[in-house]
């Protein structure tokens, strides 16, 4: 292995084929925490900093302005609306979707952060559109982001 600095971006190297990496990504506590509360309760949590009032989604464990422990969760609901989106319409394969799959940030009200979901009952999609999740059946959750079906439109 060279310790060798690369000061001038030009000169980066690259390798051809794979590299292999042997690690696990866990989700921690407050992860864990977020998905089996969407599992078990079909309940979007956010968590609440004790000191400046910032409520995250995805929660964490520590608030990143005051870096308090947050240790108080809130149900933030299952209503947001849309801040931004895309279209896709190949899959991660590369391959041409039979219908285009819509998949934008949800922002809740009064909360820092958001999530990245898809867009369903609707080939139409604008930013501000208030839509709100639609969960599987409780007996298809299995505590993933994906126990959320898909965020629907709602009437204003």
């Amino acid at each position: 292995m060279s310790l060798e600095k690369i000061t001038n971006p030009l000169n980066a190297r690259h390798w051809l084929g794979h590299m292999e990496a042997d690690y696990r990504y866990t989700l921690g506590v407050a992860g864990e925490r977020f998905l089996k509360e969407i599992k078990e309760n079909a309940r979007i949590m956010g968590a609440k900093c004790p000191k400046c009032g910032v409520i995250f989604v995805p929660p964490r464990l520590y608030c990143e302005k005051c870096f308090a422990k947050l240790e108080e969760w809130v149900d933030v609901g299952k209503r947001g609306e849309v801040y931004t989106y895309t279209v896709a319409t190949i899959d991660v394969d590369g391959k041409k979707l039979d219908k285009p799959q819509i998949y934008a940030l949800i922002k809740f009200e009064g909360v820092h952060g958001g999530l990245i979901h898809r867009i369903g009952e609707t080939d139409k999609v604008y930013i501000g559109m208030k839509v709100e999740a639609v969960f599987k059946p409780p007996s298809e959750r299995k505590a993933s982001i994906n126990d959320i079906a898909y965020f629907k439109p709602i009437e204003h």
